[in-house]
């Protein structure tokens, strides 16, 4: 599964991008895609490999992708929505910051309009391949045994209402039974969107724009945040855990901002994560949301779902509480599960199998 970053000349996202990924985007690379590997930066993975001291640590990781600037130019020759079309979920990075010595492609600083111009884009395209879909089911339709077009042709007339309204495609309810009939069609809008204000270091703190932006979009399923691209790059800078808490306390930050990205990638992508512990290995796997104790078994090897027995678990809140295993399942908080458990977002789990 994979996130793709995409954004306006000089918004930042080069910067996010190699913060998240550790990859250098040159700038001569801006007209192709430029692939990446980000880790999940999650408390509770720090916290559980300062309580075990393990051998080895292994954060889970997301596929990223940087895609070339979008501009007038780009949108109009049409070639990106092929690269957005390959991607699970998109990550836009928006400029908030005013900087007379870095020009903005729209000649001023809005986010409001940027947002309004791309999302107003994606919609277009989606209008325009349902359009073209449409002329042709009418002509297969004219055919003997055309009857099988019928479906699609009234799921792709909701979906047509539905963008015309100005409203993405993930805001609308769609059927199993739908989403088999569009599972190979390139929308856009289908994906889910995680719109990111780079700020300026001064407008940490200043939520006005988000609030404003989330009010404005709070029926588009878009999830707003915020973040200094220059702070964050400052604090990854600094030699030792210390001087970043330092830094950050002086700044008023609780924690950067780039943690919180990487998780609403995550939780855009539709995955949570479980933990599996021990001082030879702590680890961090990624599954589905909803996922059942054997799928989340199958993440670590295919064996261990195939000959599952039980799933031993430990809930992260009340292991922080208690602080050890043994305290834990002294107060019968240690749960023993089988197959029809849906694991939850931070479980630590030992699997238990025969094969």
């Amino acid at each position: 599964m994979k996130i793709g970053i995409i954004g306006l000349p000089e918004s930042g996202k080069k910067t996010l991008f190699r913060l998240l990924t550790g990859v250098n985007a040159a700038s001569s690379a801006e007209m192709k895609s430029i692939p990446g590997t980000a880790e999940i930066r999650d408390n509770r993975f720090n916290a559980l490999s300062g309580h075990y001291n393990p051998q080895k640590n292994a954060p889970a990781q997301i596929s990223m992708e940087l895609l070339p600037n979008l501009d007038r130019r780009v949108i109009q020759e049409g070639a990106i929505f092929k690269d957005i079309a390959n991607l699970d979920a998109i990550c836009f990075v928006v400029r908030s910051f005013n900087d007379d010595s870095i020009y903005h492609v729209n000649g001023s600083v809005d986010p409001e309009r940027d947002i309004e111009e791309i999302t107003g884009e994606v919609i277009l395209h989606d209008l325009i391949f349902i359009e073209k879909r449409m002329e042709r089911i009418a002509k297969n339709l004219k055919k003997a045994g055309g009857d099988q077009y019928k479906k699609e042709e009234a799921v792709l007339g909701i979906f047509k209402l539905h963008l015309e309204k100005g409203l993405p495609l993930r805001t609308c309810e769609i059927s199993p039974d739908e989403k088999k009939i569009i599972l190979s069609y390139p929308f856009i809008t289908l994906k889910e969107l995680i719109v990111v204000l780079n700020t300026g270091d001064a407008g940490i703190t200043d939520f006005t724009v988000k609030e404003k932006l989330s009010k404005k979009y709070h029926n588009h399923k878009i999830n707003i945040m915020q973040i200094s691209a220059k702070l964050e790059a400052e604090i990854d800078a600094l030699d030792s855990d210390e001087e970043r808490a330092e830094f950050m306390t002086a700044s008023g930050i609780a924690e950067p901002a780039i943690n919180l990205l990487s998780r609403l990638c995550m939780e855009a992508l539709g995955l949570i994560s479980f933990f599996t512990v021990g001082k030879d290995e702590v680890k961090q796997w990624l599954i589905r949301n909803g996922s059942f104790a054997p799928e989340a078994a199958g993440a670590i090897h295919s064996d261990i779902e195939r000959g599952f027995i039980r799933a031993e678990v430990m809930k992260y809140n009340e292991f922080t509480q208690y602080e050890s295993e043994e305290k834990l399942k002294a107060a019968g908080k240690f749960y023993v599960m089988g197959k029809d458990y849906a694991v939850g977002d931070g479980d630590i789990i030992s699997f238990r199998f025969n094969v």
